[in-house]
């Protein structure tokens, strides 16, 4: 599947949503306490490892919901692993401690945790879990020195004056990699002083301290006069500022229980049509093909038009594509 804007140095990422049930309330989520009962299957995991690899894919990223609740869930990343994928994961960390060690031993390379506060109990009320910071800081720690240790950070509102802080605390535990997404919500997400927001949180781009744990991408508020203005007055996140989307190139996603494909992680939660695969109807849900003429118009439409149309990227997403045009070339896990 590479292609002649595809270049053959970069990581290529296949997300897999693998289950939709989860053990956390987190108000903001689609997923929050969903008891959905469908599990990704291990033999088509391992089918889809096998043509991910074919088509030049080297990254398997599991997200959910919650993929540690999958009861094969070590399984699956030893089927990745096998076919020669640096795995990651999503998890809200409840499971994580109990699981780490047989995640290490099947192959996994990176965790990402989802951590709103640095505090526990705000954390946890956010999240409306209780337990939920301290089980993902313990799951953390069994993992530190054994996988790449990033940190997802929902800022809105509520939150983002405790970010210089949360920077602290993080780089206390040992966590290596840091995103800052906008919360997004089906209204209009106000402040009440935007430009106290860029003023309290310019620091944490702008720091030169060794070993700083500087968030990934673009400022979630915006780089530029009209990004911000597109953020604060329109709940616009920062999106790709060249002509293309390049993560288009490099990122898929696949919804697995309704056989649908994505040429990035980030439509499915604004334009959940997606691409179903051609054999879908006849091999059932979750045998979906990587690379189909239908899958590749899908793919080159969004990144012709994703730059001016699309209203759900992310401060990662916005800042691989830029990096790119600058001819700055993405590290390992810089998406």
């Amino acid at each position: 599947m590479l292609t002649p804007d595809t270049h053959p140095r970069r990581a290529r990422y296949l997300f897999v949503r693998v289950q939709e049930a989860c053990n956390a309330d987190c108000f903001f989520c689609e997923f929050a306490l969903s008891k959905d009962p469908y599990r990704f299957p291990l033999g088509e995991m391992q089918r889809l490892a096998a043509e991910a690899r074919d088509q030049g894919i080297n990254v398997i990223r599991f997200t959910g919901g919650e993929p540690l609740m999958h009861p094969q869930i070590v399984e699956l990343v030893r089927a990745a692993s096998a076919e020669g994928h640096r795995v990651s994961m999503i998890t809200n960390g409840v499971l994580l401690a109990q699981y780490a060690d047989a995640l290490i031993d099947a192959g996994l390379s990176q965790v990402i945790l989802s951590l709103d506060s640095p505090d526990a109990e705000t954390h946890n009320t956010y999240r409306r879990t209780p337990k939920l910071f301290e089980r993902a800081v313990e799951g953390a720690k069994a993992l530190k020195g054994r996988a790449v240790l990033r940190v997802n950070t929902v800022v809105g509102p509520h939150n983002y004056h405790d970010m210089p802080r949360m920077q602290e605390v993080l780089e206390d535990i040992g966590f290596e990699q840091w995103e800052l997404s906008p919360i997004k919500l089906s209204r209009a997400v106000r402040y009440p002083d935007p430009q106290e927001v860029i003023e309290s949180c310019r620091p944490l781009y702008e720091t030169d301290r060794d070993g700083a744990l500087v968030p990934l991408g673009e400022p979630f508020y915006g780089a530029t006069p009209a990004q911000q203005d597109a953020y604060f007055e329109e709940g616009r996140v920062p999106r790709p500022q060249g002509a293309r989307c390049h993560v288009t190139d490099d990122v898929m996603f696949l919804d697995p229980k309704n056989a649908k494909l994505f040429a990035c992680s980030l439509l499915p939660h604004r334009d959940p049509t997606g691409i179903e695969s051609g054999d879908a109807a006849e091999h059932g849900k979750g045998h979906v093909s990587l690379n189909t003429p239908t899958y590749r118009a899908h793919r080159d439409h969004y990144a012709e038009v994703g730059p001016s149309v699309c209203t759900g990227c992310s401060t990662t997403a916005a800042g691989y594509s830029n990096a790119i045009d600058a001819n700055r070339e993405p590290a390992l896990w810089d998406y």
